[in-house]
């Protein structure tokens, strides 16, 4: 005879919302799930997986006027990806000095300055949208001051100011300059903000992979040398397909939350478990780019230095199939992918840049 089915006991997981906005926004229905216990503790660790390997984010104080400017910088102390995205600006500029041999100091600096200000741009979308979706409040509304409206001006503020950056640099670098000036704006502008909201249609990964690789990457290098160049996009997986990851593996603790407000991403879609292989697949992919550049003859042999971080992936990965179901445990797999994506995509640059001696 079958014994009885254990008992699972639940906890209260605060009060939601009458309705969720989104594409996929209707009226919640309170009922009893079969999620595990340790999936209650998701709300906790929240969207915010990222921030909590790099530092413990601040919260912002819920009176919009108390010193904004000090907040800003506290922001973007926390933020992991407006470090993240510079990587493939200066992967660009390697490639430009080390393979072509061309470098334009004021060129670059001014590149610099206006990524900079694309990648402010959209971590206060983010914040503010997401704050608005009521992403990270689904289980513990109480759990974060609202963000204040000043953020989105301040995202707003950035963009402008990145887009006159990027047509200043179109008037020396041309047309295409322009080309990938709009071509991230519109990733970086909708990927959570109206009308949109990529993240939302299923191609948020999508659109960081193009954004933080080839778009980025190949931009910087237009910049230096005025020219497309094959092996340059092929360079641009490096970061293309390791940010990816990182994209898919940030999502694994969100799962419920953001199936909850509508966000069709890949660990939606396939589940937390398949969402793991996905995000191994996606990271080994950009730890092989090397080794397929230098067989062809269009890297030099020292890019094989990014297999040193191929060690990061494995770690990650068996982290990853013990804890994807328990989102409190699970930042370990995120921290040896954060770290595998800075040592795998600054190791590429810098034997860019060596191998101009060699």
């Amino acid at each position: 005879m079958r014994r009885p089915a254990r008992v699972r006991r639940h906890r209260h997981l605060g009060e939601l919302p009458d309705r969720l906005e989104g594409p996929q926004g209707g009226a919640v229905r309170r009922r009893h799930g079969d999620r595990r216990e340790a999936d209650l503790g998701l709300a906790q660790v929240g969207a915010r997986v990222i921030k909590a390997v790099v530092a413990d984010p601040p919260h912002f104080d819920s009176k919009a006027g108390a010193r904004p400017l000090l907040k800003v910088f506290s922001v973007v102390r926390y933020r992991f990806f407006l470090y993240a995205g510079l990587l493939p600006y200066l992967l660009g500029a390697a490639w430009a000095y080390g393979v072509e041999r061309t470098f334009r100091p004021g060129i670059f600096w001014t590149g610099f300055f206006g990524i900079f200000l694309s990648v402010v741009g959209v971590e206060s979308f983010n914040e503010y949208f997401d704050s608005r979706m009521g992403t990270d409040r689904v289980f513990n509304p109480e759990d974060e001051d609202p963000i204040p409206d000043w953020v989105l001006w301040a995202g707003i503020a950035a963009f402008a100011a990145a887009a006159s950056v990027g047509l200043y640099l179109a008037v020396a670098g041309g047309w295409p300059i322009v080309l990938y000036t709009l071509l991230g704006g519109m990733a970086a502008v909708f990927y959570v903000g109206p009308p949109i909201r990529w993240v939302y249609r299923g191609l948020g990964e999508t659109m960081i992979g193009l954004s933080y690789g080839p778009w980025m990457t190949l931009g910087s290098l237009h910049l230096q040398t005025g020219r497309f160049s094959w092996g340059a996009l092929l360079a641009s997986c490096v970061p293309g397909f390791l940010i990816m990851a990182l994209a898919v593996v940030n999502a694994i603790p969100d799962f419920h939350q953001d199936r909850l407000v509508g966000k069709r991403n890949i660990v939606v879609r396939v589940g937390r478990l398949n969402g793991v292989k996905v995000y191994l697949f996606l990271a080994a992919l950009g730890l092989l780019a090397p080794v397929l550049g230098v067989a062809l003859g269009v890297f030099p042999p020292a890019t094989l230095v990014t297999l040193l971080a191929a060690p990061l992936l494995f770690l990650s990965g068996r982290e990853a199939f013990v804890t994807y179901d328990t989102p409190r445990d699970f930042i370990g797999a995120v921290r040896f992918i954060v770290v595998g994506y800075i040592a795998g995509t600054s190791l590429f640059t810098l034997a860019l840049l060596v191998s101009r001696w060699t």
